[in-house]
């Protein structure tokens, strides 16, 4: 027993070492002296400083974070009726077609979404007018519609195993379907409503493959820019953007938990 319960906690410490070694690293060398990144020249701040008065960088940092809230917003609302539907409609004729169609993204390759969204702007804008040309807007479009599918996926298993006699109680008491959904509902689901904004968010931070297809010219998101400069060397500044980002989804992420936790205190006191 004990030399099983010690292979478990050396699988896991291998793991984590697998998972986090290279990003404790980066992080390291983000402070490095040097302008090589693979050789250690002392302590320094001075990457940090070139980042921030990198206006391409930070001009793409700045729309990345724009259609990343935008998309996670949108994704969460539509993410919510979605798995509201069906979880709580019953059974209705085209719920399994329904149920495919939000769920496609999840299982589609990236490539092909892109390309499929890519060819759908062309027609509409052929066709109406808009969107005129590629940009902030295509994208935000694109991300919207498959971080939809992770949303409507962690809502609709919240409310599976939700207690609907809840809801009953409250409608027994004379509850309208729409109060009941803001003052019963819509508390109970709140968690996992914000778990699927902190995922939409971060799929759509993180994305390349989509955006390079629905992107314009100027409308570079970071990842985009990080790419193209990748490709000729890592830099120092990319080590010092990512600790940065890296920094930006732990606080998210904390603060989404202590919220949680927080919610759950209060609901089961």
């Amino acid at each position: 027993m004990k030399n099983h319960s010690l292979a478990l906690k050396l699988s896991a410490g291998f793991g984590f070492l697998f998972l986090y070694a290279p990003i404790v690293a980066l992080i390291i060398y983000s402070f490095n002296e040097s302008k090589l990144v693979t050789v250690w020249g002392g302590w320094s701040l001075k990457w940090y400083v070139e980042l921030f008065q990198n206006d391409q960088i930070m001009d793409a940092a700045w729309v990345s974070l724009k259609i990343a809230f935008i998309s996670a917003t949108l994704a969460s609302i539509l993410g919510t009726l979605a798995g509201f539907v069906l979880s709580r409609m019953g059974k209705f004729r085209g719920k399994t077609m329904m149920a495919g169609w939000v769920t496609a993204p999840l299982v589609m390759p990236e490539v092909i979404t892109g390309l499929s969204l890519l060819l759908l702007f062309v027609a509409m804008e052929s066709m109406f007018g808009w969107p005129a040309g590629r940009g902030t807007t295509t994208i935000v479009i694109a991300h919207t519609t498959f971080c939809l599918a992770y949303v409507a996926v962690v809502v609709q298993s919240r409310l599976s195993s939700m207690d609907e006699t809840l809801e009953e109680a409250a409608m027994d008491l004379g509850a309208k379907p729409v109060s009941l959904f803001f003052l019963i509902t819509l508390p109970l689901i709140a968690p996992a409503i914000l778990s699927g904004w902190l995922l939409s968010f971060t799929l759509s931070l993180d994305d390349l493959v989509i955006a390079s297809f629905v992107s314009g010219p100027g409308n570079s998101t970071l990842p985009m820019v990080i790419f193209s400069k990748v490709r000729l060397g890592v830099t120092p500044e990319i080590n010092a953007l990512a600790t940065l980002m890296i920094l930006v989804v732990s606080i998210a992420v904390i603060a989404a938990i202590f919220i949680m936790r927080r919610q759950n205190r209060f609901q089961n006191p």
